[in-house]
């Protein structure tokens, strides 16, 4: 059951990172083929050239982690290094959250930087806590 909680979770996150690395990755596609045409870019986060850049950036990163979550989902027990790497990245992620939330340089999105924290560090356990046990060295 443990084994199978954690090739789900690793195979829903590897595939919902794979899209929003992918959705990061058309900002920067859609920013400069609105400029190409002279029009005003319309994105639905408030981005100027460099924004959309690092956000590309951030996007091909997640696809890579993505991919390395979904590869995991498939070899189970030989994928636990992903699990453990995913849990410091999302521990990270909620620290920076909840750095953001107390110095309050964003107001519109207090709530949410709370929220976010709360969900990457409830994921974050749940890697460390479904990890498989390691395999057992071949004699």
């Amino acid at each position: 059951m443990r084994a199978r909680a954690y090739r789900v979770l690793c195979g829903g996150l590897g595939g919902l990172w794979i899209v929003g690395g992918l959705v990061l990755v058309s900002f920067f596609f859609r920013f400069h083929s609105a400029g190409f045409r002279g029009e005003q870019p319309e994105l639905p986060l408030p981005l100027d050239a460099w924004g959309v850049y690092m956000a590309a950036m951030a996007g091909c990163a997640m696809v890579a982690w993505g991919g390395g979550l979904l590869g995991a989902a498939r070899r189970g027990a030989d994928g636990r290094s992903i699990g453990t790497a995913s849990a410091l990245a999302l521990s990270l992620m909620a620290l920076y959250r909840i750095v953001g939330w107390v110095v309050g340089e964003y107001p519109a999105a207090a709530d949410a930087l709370r929220v976010e924290a709360a969900v990457f560090l409830l994921l974050a356990l749940a890697f460390v806590w479904l990890r498989p046990p390691r395999p057992k060295a071949a004699a």
